[in-house]
């Protein structure tokens, strides 16, 4: 056989091939920030995620290639039992046996740079990007049908101060202290003037068990993404009160966190990462691949539920369970449309705001120095030019309109606070 003479016992058809599979791996990568070497520091990363809807991106990008695409083919995507294993996988980090990121509640990852949620001992993350806008709800019991609980929680007070004249104060779940749920949940029953420090008690269950919970009676209600909320109503143990979007709507929900270590050991791999979960976060946000993506994220390795949990909802189409059903609703989980996957500082500041509303965060929080800490928008602009995305012009959203007539404007964080009738400083 003909060999290549520069280099003894290599054919030249071996030379060939290898000269192929090198050219059509080439072509998977962007040509943009890692055409002229400066390719992923690391191959490889770890992340996490819980069995929701909102994980979608992460495991689009798994499963369609993608990260392979960007130069990251030994990414892993590891199923999570609660957002406590979530945190606590995160302390170890991939060298412990943990994660070097995970789809995440927005306030988490200021909670663990903060030491709030770490018992003290701060865990420095970056938010590389938004996942999603929309798509959680607030499911109560059949026994709240009577009093017509709905978007106004004032319906359900005399329910509440009922059972707490009883003894037995009602039983309202949520995630995680100081997460998206919690403060979704504590707004719509301060808006209701049902105080959630001491009209019910608010307790911190995992998403997957809370259809479980409200069949057997051990809570009153709860907030959480999809699918358990429709899964709920489908099950006919509960119904939606509202949708999250009703009281915020387009309001940001979860979000790709990393451990900062990780991400300042590999910057550009993290762009690669970045880029990769916005070109899924495209593909999901198209009406018409909707039912290819639930048929994956509905398996037994992610979020383990039926089509029909998952996929109406995903349309436009809601059964809130209580006789209400509408086609074609405006209050749909977003992937990426308005700007959904970009990471607004000022959607950060609010989210630090209300947690120093309910004591989670010190009155005398550097807000604006925290945010430059985590919030990283100048990576998630700079991953925009790998994957063709366009982002907005600046890192505010600008003023926010809720559904009790409030506004928050980022200029002003302190009047937001000051215009809440319920609320618990430290």
């Amino acid at each position: 056989m003909t060999q290549d003479n520069s280099r003894p016992g290599v054919s030249r058809r071996g030379v060939l091939a290898a000269a192929a599979t090198l050219a059509a791996a080439k072509a998977l990568l962007p040509s943009g920030a890692f055409a002229a070497g400066r390719g992923p520091e690391t191959t490889k990363a770890r992340l996490g995620f819980i069995a929701l809807t909102d994980s979608s991106p992460l495991i689009i990008a798994k499963e369609r290639g993608l990260f392979t695409k960007y130069g990251l083919p030994d990414v892993e995507v590891l199923k999570q039992a609660s957002w406590a294993a979530v945190r606590d996988n995160l302390v170890l980090g991939s060298g412990g046996g943990g994660i070097d990121g995970s789809h995440i509640l927005s306030p988490l990852p200021y909670l663990l740079t903060t030491g709030q949620a770490t018992g003290g001992k701060p865990l420095p993350m970056y938010t590389l990007a938004r996942l999603n806008l929309n798509g959680q709800a607030i499911s109560v019991g059949n026994d709240l049908k009577a009093v017509k609980v709905g978007l106004n929680s004032a319906g359900a007070k005399a329910k509440f101060d009922q059972l707490k004249a009883a003894g037995n104060i009602a039983k309202i779940a949520m995630t995680f202290r100081g997460g998206t749920h919690d403060l979704w949940i504590r707004y719509w029953l301060a808006a209701g003037g049902i105080n959630p420090e001491t009209d019910v008690s608010t307790i911190v269950i995992p998403p997957a068990q809370m259809v479980a919970n409200l069949k057997s009676g051990t809570q009153d209600a709860f907030c959480v993404g999809e699918p358990w909320n429709g899964q709920t109503v489908n099950q006919k143990i509960g119904y939606t009160a509202c949708l999250t979007s009703e009281l915020w709507m387009n309001h940001p929900e979860k979000a790709l966190g990393m451990r900062a270590d990780w991400v300042d050991r590999n910057p550009n791999a993290a762009k690669a990462l970045i880029a990769a979960v916005q070109e899924a976060q495209m593909w999901c946000d198209k009406m018409e691949n909707r039912p290819a993506m639930c048929s994956i994220v509905s398996g037994r390795q992610y979020i383990n539920v039926p089509m029909g949990d998952i996929l109406p909802r995903l349309k436009g189409d809601i059964d809130y369970g209580d006789g209400r059903v509408v086609k074609n609703s405006p209050h749909i989980m977003k992937f990426w449309a308005d700007n959904a996957s970009f990471p607004f500082k000022s959607h950060d500041l609010w989210f630090l705001t209300e947690d120093v509303r309910w004591g989670l965060l010190p009155q005398s929080t550097n807000k604006a120095a925290l945010m430059a800490k985590v919030n990283r928008s100048d990576l998630w602009r700079e991953a925009a030019a790998m994957s063709g995305a366009k982002g907005p012009a600046g890192d505010s959203r600008g003023v926010e309109k809720f559904f009790d007539g409030k506004v928050f404007d980022p200029a002003n964080p302190d009047a937001w606070l000051a215009a809440q009738p319920i609320k618990k400083l430290s």
